[in-house]
């Protein structure tokens, strides 16, 4: 992954994040079409937050979502922005079929993983801070 740094205001960062999201129930509601217009809904969102999508996939029941954002933004808000507008959106453009899977208005599961990714391991990291110079 090569680094793109996003620089805005005074800071400089490189903040990726790795999200998965489970379907309501661990239902098996994917189809194929319904993965591809889930990727171009979550990068259009993710665009609108000043973030950028780095790398989507899924599967039946769950998708993968690694992306970047810039640390003045709440990763909580643009994780539940996410959840309602991409719910709602596919509900709306797969109504037929998920009637079929959901009796209620719901989509994705109340929870979600989220975890911090970077360029370097953890063991990289604290070697080089370890090897810095201390004045004397």
């Amino acid at each position: 992954m090569k680094n793109d740094f996003v620089s805005k205001g005074r800071s400089v960062s490189d903040l990726k994040v790795h999200l998965v999201l489970v379907t309501k129930y661990r239902r098996k509601a994917f189809t194929g079409e319904m993965l591809d217009r889930l990727h171009v809904i979550m990068e259009e969102l993710l665009l609108k937050w000043d973030c950028k999508l780095v790398e989507f996939n899924g599967e039946e029941d769950h998708v993968h979502c690694l992306f970047q954002y810039h640390p003045d933004i709440e990763l909580s808000k643009i994780v539940n922005n996410v959840k309602s507008v991409s719910s709602r959106k596919l509900r709306q453009e797969f109504a037929e079929h998920l009637a079929s899977i959901y009796w209620k208005d719901v989509f994705w599961s109340g929870s979600y993983f989220v975890a911090s990714c970077g360029g370097v391991t953890i063991s990289t990291l604290r070697q080089y801070i370890e090897n810095q110079e201390k004045p004397g």
